[in-house]
């Protein structure tokens, strides 16, 4: 049976393929686009090593520059306390205060400024008797490298005697090291409390935890039993401003010595 022409049939609708996509057809990346994608890929890799390297490379650059002393003005002289236990924070803070005052701008750098170093050479420590051994050897240790520097000029001391034995550094009336035999202490210290430019300063109070507990007490009453001492120099390296540390020892040593007269 004829159903007709094929050509009468109509013409179903059929699926149109794609073409393929001309690349030409596409936009091409320019040159600023390539650099800023060719950025982003490595920072997406690299980025933590880059954050890492700039905080090491900071620290560096701190400690060399504490190294150095850059940016930080250095004391005009230096107090070297020896005693049995360590001062209070705000004992040490209001001596540094009160020995500025008394004193002049000695390096010229428009500060006047007094560093306290504390070595304490009989730990009291609530640990065990191998950590304040280890303790005390290295107040020591740190003590003698202060010496062997020049860094202080003066020594705040409980037991004057024993250092001298020990060290046999404090200097005579005259500035001059003790001979070989001099193991004295006679008219090489000061006694705070027989000194009036010492005795007179303010110095308030402090306040301290002993073994969890609060203690509060005088400034001047926990000096009071302490000695003022000055070195003398075996070598030709000195403290720096020893000349200048030098004339202030002699306004303490000549305001005591006076006030000692009858």
């Amino acid at each position: 049976m004829r159903i007709g022409n094929l050509e009468d049939i109509a013409p179903s609708k059929t699926h149109e393929f794609p073409k393929e996509t001309d690349a030409k057809a596409l936009p091409e990346e320019t040159e600023k686009e390539k650099k800023q994608k060719k950025w982003k890929n490595w920072w997406y890799y690299h980025k933590w090593y880059v954050i890492c390297g700039l905080i090491i490379l900071i620290i560096t650059g701190s400690l060399i520059k504490n190294a150095l002393g850059i940016g930080i003005k250095s004391p005009d002289f230096q107090i070297a306390y020896i005693g049995k236990t360590m001062l209070p924070e705000e004992t040490v803070t209001a001596l540094e205060k009160a020995f500025a005052s008394i004193a002049s701008d000695f390096n010229g750098d428009g500060e006047i400024i007094v560093q306290i170093n504390q070595y304490i050479d009989d730990a009291q420590l609530s640990g065990t008797d191998a950590e304040a051994a280890y303790y005390e050897y290295a107040s020591e240790i740190s003590l003698i490298g202060d010496i062997s520097e020049c860094e202080s000029y003066f020594f705040l001391m409980d037991s004057p005697d024993q250092f001298q034995k020990e060290f046999q550094l404090l200097a005579t009336a005259d500035g001059d090291c003790p001979n070989d035999a001099d193991y004295s202490t006679t008219d090489k210290v000061i006694s705070w409390s027989l000194c009036p430019l010492l005795t007179g300063m303010e110095l308030g109070t402090y306040s301290t935890i002993i073994l969890g507990e609060t203690i509060t007490g005088n400034n001047q009453e926990l000096l009071s039993k302490l000695y003022l001492g000055r070195r003398c120099f075996f070598t030709d390296k000195q403290t720096e401003n020893a000349d200048k540390c030098s004339e202030l020892w002699d306004l303490l040593y000549c305001i005591q010595q006076s006030d000692l007269l009858p």
